[in-house]
């Protein structure tokens, strides 16, 4: 196969509204591990592999909006309950043995830092979709929360499979539907406001 070039995917139009996602089937670990070298400057990109399926996904500018107040938000709960938290970002998790790689859109290990994290989280406005809960079961990631449809969706791995459950293993007496509440604000109102009603909410 041709070697690829992250060049090849970049996308110039960095404030479009949709997500971008290219896709490289029959793609080598090697291709990949390229990739990740040759955009190793940049966290504009989410990069997967699985089973020799290259994607990359250029988010757009309202993905990342949402992306980044569910973690404020995150944030600002554990230490209104004073939870020890380490915010692992975009960090690639990858294992050659099972040809899997994966970067969240954040993550989080609680209480103490882990190789793997105790939570991801996964946008998924104009792309994307829940079919990523294979690659984060291979990787062992125990609790993944998809945003989609303007609400969470929160997954658990319980006996090697994920299970749909109403509230966080993690952050169990987090409310979600007030987590709703106020992300689904966030494309039309203002962030700094939203995050200090949800602190009053909960505090």
């Amino acid at each position: 196969m041709t070697q690829l070039k992250f060049v090849d995917f970049i996308e110039r139009d960095n404030l479009q509204q949709k997500d971008k996602l290219f896709i490289c089937s029959n793609t080598s670990w090697d291709d990949y591990e390229a990739i990740l070298q040759q955009k190793a400057n940049s966290s504009a990109y989410r990069i997967s592999f699985f089973n020799g399926v290259l994607k990359i996904m250029s988010p757009s500018r309202n993905h990342e909006i949402i992306k980044d107040f569910i973690y404020l938000l995150i944030v600002a709960y554990c230490d209104a309950i004073e939870l020890d938290y380490y915010p692992l970002g975009s960090t690639t998790l990858k294992q050659k043995d099972k040809s899997v790689g994966k970067e969240p859109d954040t993550s989080f290990c609680f209480n103490n830092l882990k190789q793997i994290p105790d939570l991801a989280v996964e946008i998924i406005f104009s792309s994307g979709s829940i079919e990523d809960l294979e690659k984060y079961q291979s990787l062992g990631v125990k609790e993944v929360w998809f945003w989609i449809n303007n609400r969470l969706e929160i997954y658990v791995l319980v006996d090697d499979s994920y299970q749909k459950q109403n509230n966080s293993d993690n952050l169990a007496d987090l409310d979600v539907k007030l987590l709703n509440k106020y992300v689904s604000q966030v494309l039309t109102g203002n962030p700094r406001i939203l995050k200090k009603a949800f602190l009053q909410e909960i505090s």
